[in-house]
This record gives structure tokens, C-alpha cells and sequence, in this order.
């Protein structure tokens, strides 16, 4: 692996095989390409935004069972735009590191990028199963009434919000901690953006109209709720690290054993997490539009996704409170 490639990584550990002997290699050049032209890695995450928010559009059209080969090709070319906004995203945190343009708001909008891609997308999938859903209606035997579409069109969107909140923006949130989490164990704190609250809200607390934008005060008052929210499913890991930080105060403190201990248990997990992010979830999207049933995509999230969200997350707390008791 070219050590230029390996240094815009986070680490090899955290990714799939998928991004990193194909998806995360091509970023890289990408990379390099932007970096010529010195743009920006948070310009690069602003368009990545823009074309997964665009592909939307697409997503809304029936495909091959209600629209025939012209459905088929708008769907086709959702997928095209979606997957090109997850290279794009893939690419803003590896020019990021190439170039040395870190910052904190460029972590937050990586972190924001993935739902300005969602939301639109699981609006659209609802009005388009408002329009097309005789396959589901003949699966369940409901007539095709203009009540009927009402009230299933209401369940559709309850499900999508169910879907998008506890299943989307939950399932993400915890899979990005837990890799941040295990690159802290890894490389240290330097190494790792493993953030926590209150050190946000005292950011969010010096901040001033004077000195930041209204779009930074608001994008990091948000990232306070990220990071509480990441903290709050998270106890056991909260009790390891105050007991940590207790006994040996700073992080390059933390004695080598305990560091190994910890990432030979996560890295298991580190596995079924990478479950949670882009590419296993978008395949399932990407099925069921297809397949011409996109609701199902909701209740595969809430369901299925979900059951794999609850066995990551109690087998992460359980080593960590296993680790925590012996300190």
C-alpha cells in the first residue's frame, strides 16, 4: 500500500474492504487532483451534499415495474449520484489530511452530510410510494382507494421519520463514535477526533457574532446534541474513560496493555460496525428502489438494521465494562 495513499487514511482497521481496495484509493487521486487546484476539503463535502441531496429527484420516479425502462434509468441514475456523493465525501476527509486542512467545522459538516443527503431522498421515496404502490397494496390485500392511499401514505411517512431519526441518524451516529473510539485506542488522542460534549459546548461558549459566522455558532451548537446523543447509548465507554482519566490524567498516559486490551475487543466490533455506515445501507436502498417496494427500505432500517445497531452497541458496552471493572 503507497504510504503517500496510507496517510490520508484514518486507519486501515476502520474501513471495509470495499473503500479501501476500491472507493478509498480512487478518493485518493481525486485528492491530489483538488489539492493542485487548492480547493478546500469543505468545499469538496458542500458539493457532496448538493449531488446526494440532488439525487432525490431520481429516487422520487417508479422504476422498471411502473415507468418501464425510462424508470428504470432515472433510478439508475439516482444510484450514480448518490454513490458520487459519497466518493466526494470520502474524498474531503482524505484531502483534508493530504493537504493539512483540518478544521473543527469541516468535522461537522462531515458528520451533517449524510442527512442533507437522507431527508430528501426519504420525502421523495413516500410521495413516490404515494403514487405507485400497487405492488404493496396487492401483497396486502388493500383496495386502491383514495382513503386507503391517504392513510397508507401517512403510515409510509411515519415509517420514514421512525426510519430516518432512530434508525438513520442513530445507526450512523454510533458507527462514526465507535470508529473514532477505536482510533483513539489506536493512535492516541492525536489521531482520533473522538470529541465529547462538554468540551463543545465550551467551544459553542467563546463563540461570538463578532468573531463566527451565524452558520458556525449553528452548526456547533447542533454538534453538542451529536456528541450527547453519542454519550448517552454509550455508558460503560463513559465510565471506562472517567476511570482513565482519573488513574493516569492524560491520554498518552494510558498503559500500553490496557490500550491492546481494548482494540483487540473492538476490533471484532470495528467489523459488524462498518455494517452501520454507506455501503452495506445503500445496497439495501439501492435494492428495494429497484425492486420497485422503497418503503421497505424503512422497515428493513428500523428492523433489521436496527437489531445489527443493538448487538454493536452491547457488545462494545459489555467488553468496555469488562475492561472499566478491572482498573
Amino acid at each position: 500500500m503507497n504510504e503517500n495513499f496510507k496517510a490520508t487514511l484514518k486507519s486501515a482497521e476502520t474501513e471495509d474492504w470495499l473503500d479501501l481496495h476500491v472507493i478509498r484509493p480512487f478518493c485518493y487521486y481525486l485528492a491530489v487532483f483538488f489539492n493542485k487546484f487548492d480547493i478546500h476539503p469543505n468545499t469538496v463535502t458542500i458539493w457532496s451534499m448538493i449531488v446526494g441531496a440532488a439525487s432525490a429527484i431520481f429516487f422520487g420516479c417508479g422504476s422498471l415495474y411502473y415507468s418501464g425502462w425510462w424508470g428504470l434509468s432515472m433510478n439508475i441514475i439516482a444510484i450514480v449520484l448518490l454513490m458520487i456523493a459519497d466518493i466526494l465525501d470520502c474524498t474531503d476527509g482524505q484531502l483534508a489530511r493530504l493537504s493539512g486542512k483540518k478544521s473543527r467545522l469541516g468535522r461537522i459538516l462531515d458528520g451533517v452530510a449524510g442527512f442533507a443527503w437522507f431527508i430528501p431522498i426519504y420525502h421523495l421515496l413516500v410521495y413516490r410510494f404515494c403514487l405507485h404502490h400497487d405492488i404493496e397494496f396487492s401483497l396486502l390485500g388493500i383496495e386502491d382507494t383514495q382513503q386507503n392511499v391517504i392513510i397508507a401514505t401517512v403510515i409510509a411517512y411515519i415509517l420514514g421519520v421512525i426510519s430516518g431519526v432512530m434508525g438513520l441518524a442513530g445507526q450512523q451516529r454510533l458507527a462514526d463514535y465507535y470508529i473514532q473510539v477505536h482510533l483513539f485506542f489506536l493512535k492516541g488522542e492525536k489521531g482520533a477526533e473522538l470529541d465529547n460534549s462538554k468540551r463543545q459546548q465550551e467551544i459553542y461558549d467563546q463563540m461570538t457574532p463578532e468573531t463566527h459566522s451565524w452558520a458556525e455558532r449553528y452548526f456547533q451548537k447542533s454538534y453538542i446534541d451529536y456528541t450527547k446523543k453519542q454519550e448517552k447509548v454509550t455508558p460503560q465507554f463513559q465510565r471506562l474513560m472517567q476511570k482513565l482519566r482519573e488513574k493516569f490524567g492524560a491520554s498518552e498516559n494510558i498503559p500500553e496493555s490496557i490500550r491492546k486490551e481494548f482494540h483487540d475487543q473492538s476490533l471484532p466490533v470495528i467489523f459488524w460496525n462498518g455494517l452501520l455506515t454507506f455501503n452495506f445501507r445503500s445496497f439495501w436502498l439501492f435494492v428495494f428502489c429497484l425492486l420497485d417496494i422503497p418503503v421497505m427500505n424503512f422497515v428493513w432500517e428500523i428492523v433489521g438494521m436496527g437489531l445489527l445497531y443493538l448487538y454493536i452497541n452491547r457488545r462494545h458496552e459489555a467488553f468496555c465494562k469488562k475492561i472499566a471493572d478491572t482498573i
